[in-house]
């Protein structure tokens, strides 16, 4: 099943080269740290994301993943499930919204050009470039086009559009 991933996987090493770069150039006025997880909360994410968290929870430890199984099946959670003592206990692995939590984005809205980001961050009297910025919007364009190429590599009509964490978690459990 890893060949339908490596569209996805080079998204996600893509995504993540953009965010350290970003990271670093804004490093003084970032507040998202280990440790923060104010913007963890439940998550509904496509069908290869979901898939991609699943193979992935496969390798934790047995004790990581009988953690976030008791958190899935504890249910009706604000926070994330896959946090443990505030951090992502499948960090590596996150989905792509989760790796651009707290950044500055860049998205369109009625025609118009907005940023935004995470408002404990501090941006007051810095200048932002468009370096600085994640494009949402062309990223969703492209998970959006590498999820409809998973789909139809696997064949599956039963996928749901999107799925939760705690879905993704519970693939094939039954």
């Amino acid at each position: 099943m890893n060949n339908y991933f490596n569209n996805y996987d080079k998204l996600v090493e893509r995504v993540d080269e953009l965010c350290i770069g970003i990271e670093r150039r804004l490093s003084e006025s970032l507040e998202c740290r280990a440790g923060c997880s104010s913007c963890c909360i439940p998550i509904t994410i496509f069908p290869v994301e979901a898939y991609a968290l699943k193979r992935s929870f496969l390798n934790l430890s047995e004790y990581e993943r009988e953690i976030i199984l008791r958190q899935v099946e504890g249910g009706g959670a604000l926070n994330c499930p896959l946090l443990k003592d505030e951090r992502c206990l499948m960090y590596q692995a996150r989905p792509i919204i989760c790796r651009t939590h707290g950044l500055p984005i860049l998205y369109r809205e009625d025609g118009d050009q907005k940023i935004d980001c995470c408002p404990k961050n501090r941006f007051s009297g810095v200048t932002l470039t468009g370096s600085d910025l994640l494009d949402l919007d062309r990223l969703n364009s492209l998970l959006v086009a590498i999820n409809s190429v998973y789909r139809t590599e696997i064949s599956d009509a039963t996928l749901p559009a999107r799925m939760s964490i705690t879905e993704a978690i519970l693939l094939h459990e039954k």
